[in-house]
């Protein structure tokens, strides 16, 4: 398969595209306004997309009210909200060109086995050892054989990528034979959100910082496939009040968690917007308001901890 040089679109096309597996969290809508004051500051589209590839865990729901937190917020989209379960013959599709290109191989270890194997962990991410990559003919055969279901992974070649990161800066990192298509025939995320950005016209993603360890094999699926590369931002996360992450442990959260304790929209968009520069502690802003004040050159490059009510 050839491979293009790099490319990167021009019209800064802005997207958030949440897992709806439950409400979004303070977190979550930190990188969610960050995103779309991007897109609207540079007067660009911005996009809505639900990454609901895992119909188990994801529901309706959840995703309506991830939307109205969003709308809460003052955050609007242009044009529907995409649906990752309503695409999977593009993947299929983008998929079977990687496998034509012999560019995939089956693989049958489970999750315990491939933390078990892994050489070392990266960061929350254990890489894959490669441990079916080159497995013979019989041995795929005698697997087949046994029942045992197998993923679709990518064979990638290990190589370095580097690139300019709005908040990180210069990043480098290796790609990763990742999976493709799970041993459920459902579409990995790796490879439906790089099929989704191009096809949508996305022009600069950001999202959280936990996930920057994907973006160089996500540049690298970009280019097997002949798409176009977006400018990338990774926002730093969100600490609770102890320094560790933020999660559920930490109390309110979600914007229903705060309001039950007395804390409204407007003072949460406040909070957030303080958290990146664009506004004093506790001033009265809209959304709207926002948008002339955005600028990246203030965004914090380290994570933010948040005040939470007791």
């Amino acid at each position: 398969m050839r491979r293009p040089g790099r490319q990167t679109v021009s019209v800064p096309h802005g997207r958030f595209a949440p897992s709806p597996t439950g409400r979004l969290h303070l977190g979550n809508l930190r990188t969610a306004l960050v995103a779309w004051l991007s897109a609207r500051a540079s007067r660009s589209p911005f996009t809505v997309r639900m990454e609901d590839l895992d119909r188990v865990t994801s529901s309706p729901e959840h995703a309506r009210q991830q939307l109205d937190d969003l709308h809460a917020l003052g955050i609007d989209w242009d044009g529907p909200v995409l649906l990752q379960s309503d695409r999977f013959a593009l993947y299929d599709d983008a998929i079977e060109r990687l496998a034509q290109a012999d560019l995939t191989y089956p693989c049958f270890c489970s999750r315990r086995e491939i933390r078990d194997a892994a050489q070392a962990p990266h960061g929350a991410e254990v890489i894959y050892p490669g441990t079916c990559r080159d497995l013979s003919t019989r041995d795929r055969a005698e697997r087949l054989a046994s029942g045992r279901p197998a993923a679709l992974r990518l064979r990638a070649d290990g190589s370095g990528v580097t690139f300019d990161d709005r908040v990180l800066g210069r990043v480098s990192g290796t790609t990763h034979d990742v999976v493709l298509r799970r041993n459920d025939g459902v579409p990995a995320y790796n490879l439906a959100v790089v099929v989704d950005d191009a096809a949508q016209g996305i022009g600069e993603v950001v999202r959280g910082d936990d996930l920057v360890s994907s973006t160089p094999t996500q540049i690298h699926l970009a280019h097997l496939l002949g798409l176009p590369v977006p400018v990338h931002a990774h926002v730093p996360h969100v600490l609770g009040p102890d320094g560790e992450r933020l999660a559920k442990r930490h109390g309110a959260v979600t914007l229903g968690d705060l309001g039950v304790r007395g804390i409204g929209v407007d003072e949460v968009r406040s909070m957030l917007a303080a958290s990146i520069g664009i506004a004093e502690p506790g001033e009265p802003v809209s959304a709207t308001d926002l948008v002339d004040r955005f600028d990246w050159s203030l965004v914090p490059h380290t994570p933010w901890r948040a005040t939470l009510p007791a």
